[in-house]
């Protein structure tokens, strides 16, 4: 199971929904979160933070944002090794299958859709994290 002080990291475009998936972290224990606006400066804060073994533990990306889309992201986090294991949830209002079966195959461990409901929040980020032992992937 995943520590209460597991590094979060929340990457969203919009800061009311940064500020959403914040508030429902707090509401389930996690209060170690740290938010980025776009993929890039959210991979530069996830290598940072592998090089400084302080890696995150869970990683929230919204798909569509500028610069660094969070499917981009993805990729970019599964094609390296200091950081391939860190579970990752995708957040987006692409609903279609496809969409769904493309981030599975990328490396996704879950999937939300907006908007994002408690409920289902909950269910699939304690899916992720049930699947984890001593904060690490199984």
């Amino acid at each position: 199971m995943l520590s209460q002080k597991a590094r979060i990291l929340i990457v969203d475009d919009f800061s009311n929904m940064r500020s959403l998936i914040r508030t429902m972290l707090g509401e389930i224990g996690y209060k170690n979160v740290t938010e980025a606006s776009d993929g890039l400066q959210a991979y530069n804060l996830i290598t940072e933070a592998a090089k400084n073994n302080e890696s995150f533990s869970v990683l929230i990306l919204d798909w569509n944002m500028p610069v660094m889309s969070g499917l981009e992201l993805l990729k970019a986090c599964k094609s390296q090794a200091s950081t391939k294991d860190i579970p990752i949830l995708m957040v987006t209002a692409e609903s279609d299958k496809q969409s769904v079966v493309t981030a599975i195959q990328a490396g996704a461990s879950n999937y939300v859709l907006k908007p994002i409901t408690r409920d289902v929040f909950r269910e699939k980020f304690h899916k992720i994290v049930s699947q984890m032992s001593d904060g690490k992937p199984n």
